[in-house]
Formats: C-alpha cells, structure tokens, sequence
C-alpha cells in the first residue's frame, strides 16, 4: 500500500485558505499528491502558504489541471465525493468503506479522491469520470462540509485503514487507467446509439449505469480489450445487416 499514488484532486477550488488547509492535512497524514482543476484561488498566495504552516512544499509541487479528465488520466479509480445520491445510492462509500478499497489498488498505480467545488460541488458529468462515490454522513441539519474538512475526515479515515491493513494479503488486480475507460465508454456510446439502444436525446441515462456497473466490477486492461471487442462485433454484425 503505497500513500504516493493516492492522488487529492481539487476541482475549481475557490478559496485560497481551503487550499492552504487541505495541504496541511495531506502532511498530517502522510499524502504528497495534489492535484488542481482550473483553480479560482491562487494556490501560491500568502493566504495559502499561511494555512498550510509547514506543508508549503505541498503548495509548491501541486500540478494544475485545465479539465478533470486530464487530472484523472492515469489514475486506476476515482471515487468522487458528493451528497447527491440521485439513482445511484447503493454505489455510495463511507469514508473508512473507501478507504479499504482504495489501499489495495495503490500497489499498481495512482488512483484518486475527488472534491468538488465549495459551493456546488461535483457536477453531474464530473461524477461520470469517477467509479465510485463517497458520501460522509453528515447531519441532515447542515449536510455540506467546508472542503478542507472533508477532505482530512477521508485522508484521516485512509492513514487508519492502512495502519489496520498493514501485513494483510490483497489481489493485485491492476485496474485499468482512466483514460482507458473513456475510450471504452466513447467506443460504447457509439455502438449503442448505432444500434437504436440508447434514446439519442438522452444517451447518458443509460450509459450512467453501465459506468456504475463498471465501475463497481473494476475493469483491468485485459477486460476493457474484451469489452472493445464485443462492441468491434457488433459494430460489424450491425454493418453487414445493413448492405
């Protein structure tokens, strides 16, 4: 299990301060990669700097991001955080549920945790980009928490599933980047729509739950090539029924 490839991916963050906290937490509890979507606040103001006290390296090293596929290209997971449950509530992860499914699969490659906005959060298709959620149950009083809140109750639920899981077997499946994902889901949405399965007004409604399916299964790249494959068939059974 290995805390480096586990990347904090911000999206738009608005504050400065909340940046600056959010890297004092990462080194509190031992994380390095920060990851930024084109940022509102200036990750390298003295607003920040003050708040992350001595974890200004964290600032220094973040890499910015213009959109969230490219921030999660090489990632295996993401698990994108959000309080609107829609159709999709069985997918939800507590933080210490997400925490025992992330630290396995550190062992192959990058994967991320995903915080949206402050004031809106994730948009909808943000949240398609992640194959899993993760939900704190929070008070239905004041349900939203303060970014860099959220994002230590999950580091710090993290850091404690490792220290518990520490010594324990895992498969070492190695999950599929995400890029490779996207390719496999375009690839899909075109097949579907060729062959009138998807309402072409509405395709994502869909192809929504096929990215759950998917994304609770966890596709590796052996499976998403098999996946290819079906639809390079029926692309081509399709085209033969039509000469």
């Amino acid at each position: 299990m290995n805390l480096a490839n586990i990347a904090v991916v911000l999206v738009e963050p608005q504050g400065a301060l909340n940046v600056g906290s959010v890297c004092r937490a990462m080194m509190n509890f031992g994380f390095a990669d920060l990851r930024l979507v084109n940022p509102s606040a200036d990750h390298l103001s003295d607003e920040a700097r003050r708040m992350a006290v001595k974890a200004g390296t964290l600032l220094e090293a973040a890499r910015i991001f213009a959109d969230l596929p490219s921030a999660l290209a090489d990632c295996r997971l993401a698990l994108g955080t959000t309080r609107r449950f829609g159709k999709y509530r069985e997918d939800f992860l507590h933080p210490d549920e997400a925490a025992r499914e992330v630290l396995p699969l550190t062992a192959n490659g990058p994967v991320a945790l995903v915080f949206g906005r402050e004031d809106t959060g994730l948009l909808t298709t943000e949240l398609d980009l992640c194959q899993r959620f993760i939900t704190i149950p929070t008070a239905d009083a004041l349900p939203s928490m303060n970014l860099a809140q959220a994002v230590s109750l999950c580091l710090y639920e993290t850091a404690k599933a490792r220290g518990e899981l520490e010594g324990r077997q895992h498969g070492r499946k190695k999950l599929a980047e995400n890029r490779t994902l996207e390719g496999l889901y375009a690839h899909m949405r075109r097949t579907l729509l060729d062959i009138e399965f998807l309402d072409p007004q509405n395709p994502e409604h869909i192809l929504r739950s096929f990215r759950r399916i998917f994304g609770r299964a966890g596709l590796n790249d052996r499976e998403t090539r098999i996946l290819h494959g079906l639809f390079s068939r029926i692309d081509w059974v399709e085209a033969e029924r039509r000469k």
